[in-house]
């Protein structure tokens, strides 16, 4: 089982779980969310084995500390996240530094890590092997690096950041810095880049696309959705069969299946 709980400017968490590991990517909703979102599927936060942690921005970590404390979960994220992100006082024993160079197992579930292009301290994406299934997550990053394809490469299942249209945020009311950090190659993936990047995933046996992290501003589903869709229908994929496509829900779970 593979979830997008929440996606978007505003939060983000997913989860993974098979039959005896329980993964939480991120964890940009409070403990009260979290446990309602849970809940629907009889999954508790205690049966949470690790909390990985892409990078230290509020939107990703807002809940960690407290949810780490709370029942007791180990933190996984790179050297400097962990040194940088603000989530409070965990156990000694709960921080757990992550070598970006180096793969690894929690549970049955195996891990590997690839740093992205974002401005953060340490930022890095994570994919993850369970049992013949590969799932990638590629959310804030600028750009897309020939270590990052090689990374995600031959993933069946890929979390991929479409997170503004061009015209939107160029001709919307955010300041100009606000724009510029955006499109720089430290900031986040357009709905076109997404596009390009979608092509090649199909060339390299992805399956099953989510577009994620859309800007509330600068974005819709249906926008991403369809520049995307249009880009792979004109290489001449047919969607819905060559490849499965669907656009991550801001405040509700989005499964691939």
């Amino acid at each position: 089982m593979f979830l997008s709980l929440i996606s978007g400017s505003s939060g983000n968490a997913s989860l993974i779980k098979n039959e005896d590991t329980t993964i939480l990517i991120d964890c940009g909703l409070s403990l009260k969310r979290l446990t309602e979102i849970l809940d629907k599927f009889d999954i508790d936060c205690e049966d949470i084995n690790a909390l990985l942690i892409t990078h230290e921005h509020s939107d990703h970590i807002i809940g960690a500390g407290v949810l780490s404390r709370k029942f007791d979960i180990p933190v996984y994220t790179t050297k400097e996240t962990h040194e940088t992100m603000n989530i409070g006082a965990i156990k000694d024993y709960n921080i757990k530094v992550i070598n970006p160079s180096l793969d690894f197992e929690i549970g049955s579930i195996g891990i590997n890590t690839f740093q992205i292009s974002h401005d953060a301290a340490n930022p890095i994406g994570y994919s993850f092997y369970d049992k013949d299934k590969k799932y990638s997550i590629v959310t804030d990053t600028g750009i897309i690096t020939e270590d990052i394809l090689k990374s995600i490469y031959n993933s069946d299942y890929v979390m991929l950041e479409a997170n503004h249209d061009i015209d939107m945020l160029m001709y919307g009311h955010y300041p100009f810095n606000l724009k510029k950090r955006i499109l720089s190659d430290t900031g986040h993936m357009s709905n076109d880049y997404a596009a390009k990047i979608a092509i090649d995933l199909l060339k390299n046996n992805t399956k099953n696309i989510m577009l994620s992290h859309l800007s509330d501003n600068n974005n819709t589903p249906d926008i991403a959705y369809r520049t995307v869709h249009n880009a792979l229908s004109q290489y001449g994929a047919k969607v819905g069969e060559d490849i499965r496509l669907c656009v991550a829900n801001r405040y509700e779970v989005t499964s691939f299946i």
